[in-house]
């Protein structure tokens, strides 16, 4: 008589098991970054509308200075010369919409989750691919267009040093709102799973709340107006703030936890639907 033995349920795997798992994710996905036309493509335009809008916006402003002394009180030469920063939020969430929904769109998306069954690793290693290439591209294309900016306006006595107070918070700030709108379109595209469907969610978190805030009452515009996605998030910009605006890390914050909501659904649907 022959006894079987009890199978023994396999063990899940341990942190450093899953943390080897995530590690090789996040290569796979940086592969897959470096390798999309529309990466580069997106990329480029985000560097492009930095550092030329910034730069063409410099040029109009030497061509008419502030006259007045209040004017002149009130001159930011740091958000002249970041102004291409609110372009170029378009092309980085836009970049993090493909990153996921395109590969919906294309079915590749099931090979992915046959690699990686749990699914979540794959969401998190597109968030860091996207969130740390957005920074190190836009930081240096951020600097790039403080100094350019600088320069003109130096023409006119309007230029200001990157030494002073607020101003490398402000350069540094820049390439942190990108970052993170950047993963917002990446949790958009998984939420949606449809690049158009996204990317009008993009524009809409982006450039509705303003909209809608506009048709309210004045007392209640400006009392929600600092806690909408885009007012906060650019506070972090500005050497000299809105008097309404948030405190530059609070406005960040606060956007940062817009972002974390949008990711957070994202994973809840990864979970419990198919792809």
């Amino acid at each position: 008589m022959t006894t079987t033995r009890p199978t023994t349920p396999a063990r899940p795997a341990g942190p450093a098991a899953q943390r080897v798992t995530q590690a090789r994710v996040i290569r796979s996905e940086w592969t897959k970054l470096r390798t999309l036309p529309s990466t580069a493509w997106s990329l480029l335009a985000a560097v492009a509308l930095i550092v030329g809008v910034g730069a063409l916006y410099s040029l109009l402003r030497v061509t008419r200075p502030p006259s007045d002394p209040a004017a002149v009180a009130g001159f930011d030469p740091t958000a002249v010369s970041l102004t291409g920063v609110q372009l170029a939020e378009l092309a980085v969430g836009i970049l993090g919409v493909l990153l996921v929904a395109g590969e919906y769109a294309t079915g590749t998306i099931r090979a992915t989750f046959a690699a990686v069954p749990r699914r979540l690793p794959v969401l998190w290693g597109k968030a860091v691919v996207v969130g740390l290439a957005t920074l190190v591209l836009c930081l240096p294309a951020a600097l790039a267009a403080f100094l350019v900016g600088q320069s003109i306006l130096s023409g006119e006595g309007l230029d200001i040093a990157l030494g002073d107070p607020g101003v490398a918070r402000a350069v540094l700030g820049s390439a942190l709102y990108l970052s993170a709108v950047g993963l917002l379109g990446l949790g958009l595209g998984a939420l949606l799973r449809s690049t158009a469907a996204a990317v009008a969610g993009l524009f809409g978190v982006l450039f509705g709340p303003q909209l809608l805030a506009g048709l309210l009452p004045a007392a209640w515009s400006d009392r929600i107006y600092p806690y909408l996605p885009v007012p906060a998030g650019v506070a972090v910009t500005a050497v000299q703030p809105d008097p309404v605006s948030l405190a530059p890390w609070s406005g960040f914050a606060v956007f940062c936890l817009y972002v974390a909501v949008v990711l957070a659904l994202a994973a809840w649907r990864l979970g419990r639907r198919d792809a």
